[in-house]
């Protein structure tokens, strides 16, 4: 495999035993940037000066033998995690030159752990669409197929994991913004359940939302995890409670499974349906039992749950920059006005919160009976890169990441599942009970040892 392709454990291994060094990847790293970046724009700043200090300092931690977690490891950032003194601008023009005055926990922490942050990564305006395109920015592309999205609001982090511009990314998830580039751009990413890694007000504490980690590999996404998690002292969301996540494949003897390509309430691409019932196989192939089971969800109600809660928090949030203004309202993307213009429902927010209760039950019983649910997380197989989306309805008919905020307190991991015809990958959701993080790295540990369908240099885009 090419060393842009490399795994965070591969390069820890290599810095450990001298056949590499933390300057020498960065360099490569940065090479492989300037070669992809034309192609599919994912990068909206460059750290590099930073980065190649921070690479330095790794090669002799390495030499003293004092490394850290993460240490020597290219990481790229989600511009939508503030650093303070830096731009902070959530790819909106009403924001333009807005200079962050806190820096995110995670950020501190992934410093903290020794990895060599080089870059900030593209997002839709503000992370309220499954694509990635701004006025501010341009159009991030999926280096699998350019003329598609690798997704939102995450996008640029997973375009940039596909491409190798890096080995490790953050993300941030709330109504799918994780996973949904996970799926379209081929690699790994986790949203964790409410609490589990810290945040910033105001969204530390809506339940639907949460920081989380993307890579290449179930063992890089469970490294940066064990980092960013954990209590923070200014956010009383936090959880107490650490867990500590592997990415070693165990047995699956005695796991059981339920499978469910649909949810109840989706109609998916038959070449997603495929490659989803193609992880049922590998799982039953390492020893779990596999059950195909449906949920009595239906979109309608979804829905109304949904914009309940994105009405009262993100919705509210993005109307207070345009303040009213249609001057500034006239500079919002198309989807972001769309976005707001739909955060409303027939229910109000503690009707939805009871709604919430009512939907998490079948799920709730479906997992006292199985140790996980694997379902696909995007039904289509891609959006154009430049796609409107102005009707959010319509996009979310196709994401099935929603359901799992509208229930926040389970654990979800998107793995790749294959690709469609069109040469975009497809993923699956391996959804855990409630706060059992352990299971899903467990089970899509599994899955990757028994495909071996992403760890070899061929799943790679050629750019």
């Amino acid at each position: 495999m090419t060393i842009s392709h490399l795994t965070a454990t591969e390069a820890t291994m290599r810095f450990a035993s001298g056949e590499l060094s933390p300057v020498e990847l960065l360099t490569e790293t940065l090479k492989r940037v300037e070669r992809t970046e034309p192609v599919i724009n994912a990068v909206t700043e460059e750290l590099r000066e930073s980065a190649f200090a921070a690479a330095r300092e790794s090669e002799r931690r390495f030499a003293e033998g004092t490394a850290r977690p993460l240490e020597g490891i290219p990481l790229m950032l989600k511009d939508e995690q503030p650093i303070q003194g830096r731009l902070h601008q959530d790819g909106s023009l009403l924001l333009e030159g807005e200079i962050a005055e806190v820096t995110h926990p995670i950020v501190d922490r992934i410093l903290a752990a020794g990895a060599v942050v080089h870059a900030r990564t593209t997002t839709p305006e503000f992370c309220c669409a499954p694509v990635t395109h701004t006025q501010l920015w341009g159009v991030t592309r999926n280096p699998f197929n350019t003329d598609f999205t690798p997704g939102g609001s995450s996008g640029g982090s997973g375009a940039a994991l596909a491409a190798g511009s890096t080995m490790l990314a953050t993300g941030s998830d709330i109504g799918g913004s994780i996973r949904i580039p996970a799926s379209f751009c081929g690699v790994i990413g986790f949203k964790p359940p409410f609490g589990r890694v810290p945040g910033l007000a105001p969204y530390n504490s809506d339940t639907y939302c949460a920081d989380g980690p993307m890579g290449r590999s179930v063992a890089d996404v469970a490294r940066l995890q064990n980092v960013i998690s954990g209590p923070w002292a200014q956010d009383q969301a936090s959880l107490r409670e650490t867990i500590t996540l592997s990415g070693a494949p165990t047995p699956l003897a005695g796991v059981r499974i339920a499978l469910s390509p649909t949810l109840g309430a989706y109609s998916p691409d038959p070449a997603v349906v495929a490659n989803t019932l193609a992880m049922g196989d590998a799982l039953r192939a390492a020893g779990a039992t596999v059950d195909e089971v449906e949920l009595p969800w239906s979109l309608d109600e979804l829905l109304e749950l949904a914009w309940a809660h994105f009405g009262a928090i993100m919705g509210s949030s993005i109307e207070d920059h345009v303040r009213g203004d249609p001057a500034r309202e006239a500079l919002l993307m198309p989807y972001t006005r769309g976005f707001i213009g739909r955060s409303a429902s027939s229910i109000d927010y503690a009707e939805g919160l009871e709604g919430e209760a009512r939907f998490y039950r079948p799920l709730g019983d479906l997992l006292e009976r199985y140790d996980a649910l694997i379902c696909p997380s995007v039904a289509n197989t891609g959006f154009a890169a430049d796609d409107a989306c102005a009707d959010p309805d319509a996009a979310f008919t196709n994401l099935m990441t929603l359901p799992f905020n509208v229930v926040g307190r389970v654990p979800v991991l998107s793995v790749p599942s294959g690709r469609a015809p069109n040469g975009v990958p497809t993923g699956v959701q391996i959804v855990g009970k409630t706060y059992d993080d352990r299971s899903v790295f467990s089970i899509g540990a599994a899955i990757e040892a028994e495909l071996e369908l992403w760890t070899g240099a061929d799943w790679w885009p050629a750019l």
